[in-house]
C-alpha cells in the first residue's frame, strides 16, 4: 500500500507492514508538500531539500518512507489523482441526453477537481524526454479517466438511441479534452467552454 494511501486511511495511525507506529499527518504533510512543488518546480528542478521545509520535517523522516524522489512523486500522483476519483463517476443516466453529454465534456477540464492542474500536467509534459515513466502515469491516471468518461457517456448515449452509432467516440472525447488545452494556451477564458463545445459538436452527433 502506497504512504499515500496509508496516510488517507483513517483512524490506522500505523504502517501496514508493522513496526513503529507512523504519524499519517507527517505522510500528508509530505504528498501535499510534493504536490505544490511539483506545480512550482516542475519534478526535474525539485528538490527534497525544498520538500522537507515545505513540509517541516526531516530528510531521515522523509527516506523513512519513500526511498528516493521519484517513489515520492508517484505516491504525490496517486494521492491527487484519488481525490478525482467520485465526481468521474458520478451518475449520468438521469439527465437529458444533451445534458449529459455538457456535462461529462465539463468534467474533461483538468482544473476541475484541482485548480493547477494544468499547470502541473504542463510541466510533466515539458519532462517526457527525461521522465517518460511520469508522462505514463500522467496519461493513466489523469488523461484516460477523463476521456473515456466521454466515450462512456457517448456509448450510453447511443444505447438510448440518442446518438448516431456510427459516431467515432475516440475522437469526440480528444477534440473535447483538447478544447481546454487550447483554450488554456491561447489565454481564452474557459468560462462556458463545455456548453460552447456541445453546441458545436452535438448537433454532428445527435439524431
Amino acid at each position: 500500500m502506497p504512504p499515500a494511501q496509508e496516510a488517507l486511511d483513517e483512524g490506522s495511525g500505523r504502517s501496514t507492514s508493522g513496526g513503529r507506529p507512523r504519524d499519517a499527518s507527517l505522510d500528508q504533510a509530505i504528498i501535499l508538500a510534493t504536490l505544490e512543488r511539483l506545480v512550482q518546480d516542475g519534478c526535474s528542478r525539485m528538490t527534497i531539500g525544498d520538500i522537507v521545509a515545505d513540509a517541516g520535517v526531516s530528510r531521515p523522516t522523509l527516506y523513512r518512507r519513500w526511498r528516493t524522489k521519484f517513489d515520492l512523486v508517484v505516491d504525490a500522483l496517486d494521492y491527487g489523482f484519488r481525490q478525482q476519483t467520485a465526481l468521474h463517476t458520478a451518475d449520468l443516466d438521469q439527465m437529458s441526453p444533451r445534458e449529459a453529454f455538457a456535462e461529462a465534456v465539463r468534467r474533461l477540464d483538468p482544473t476541475y477537481f484541482n485548480p493547477d492542474a494544468m499547470i502541473l500536467m504542463s510541466n510533466f509534459a515539458g519532462e517526457a524526454n527525461r521522465t517518460p515513466e511520469l508522462i505514463e502515469i500522467l496519461r493513466r491516471y489523469a488523461v484516460e479517466p477523463r476521456v473515456e468518461l466521454i466515450e462512456t457517456t457517448l456509448a450510453q448515449l447511443q444505447k438510448r438511441d440518442a446518438v448516431h452509432g456510427s459516431v467515432d467516440r475516440h475522437t469526440v472525447a480528444t477534440l473535447c479534452f483538447g478544447s481546454y488545452f487550447a483554450s488554456f494556451y491561447r489565454g481564452d477564458t474557459k468560462a462556458g467552454l463545455a456548453e460552447r463545445v456541445t453546441a458545436l459538436i452535438w448537433p454532428a452527433i445527435a439524431k
